[in-house]
């Protein structure tokens, strides 16, 4: 899945750089088919449209149109909302569970550690926030 997802931006990020200015046009074309790409990966819509949104956002503002390099920026852009989803608005160390059950995926080869981190994992909710 990231491997995809990864194949996708990177084709995305390279038509980008390769421009010298970017216009509104340019940064809706790449956020178009950057929503194509999460998608495709499973993301759900909901967090794809606040996603491009607020990339987009950002991406059409001064900084980017007077910057030395605007599809580096807009790379820069999307680099850190990806990181603000994925850690969320709390403490990046913390996991988010909203409605308990959660459930929490593990995935690994044998003997790579899932069942010892699961343990830890558990251990961490229950006595650090009292899950």
């Amino acid at each position: 899945m990231f491997e995809n997802l990864s194949q996708r931006l990177s084709g995305v990020f390279d038509r980008l750089t390769k421009q010298g200015a970017l216009s509104e046009d340019d940064v809706r074309t790449a956020m178009r088919e950057v929503r194509v790409a999460l998608l495709e990966a499973d993301v759900s819509l909901e967090v794809a449209r606040q996603f491009i949104k607020a990339v987009e956002k950002k991406a059409t503002g001064a900084a980017v149109t007077k910057s030395i390099t605007p599809g580096q920026q807009v790379i820069k852009i999307v680099h850190d909302e990806l990181v603000h989803v994925l850690t969320g608005d709390e403490d990046p160390g913390r996991l988010k569970i909203d409605n308990p059950p959660a459930p929490i995926l593990m995935v690994g080869l044998q003997g790579s550690g899932k069942t010892t981190t699961t343990a830890k994992l558990a251990k961490r909710l229950k006595e650090r926030e009292g899950k």
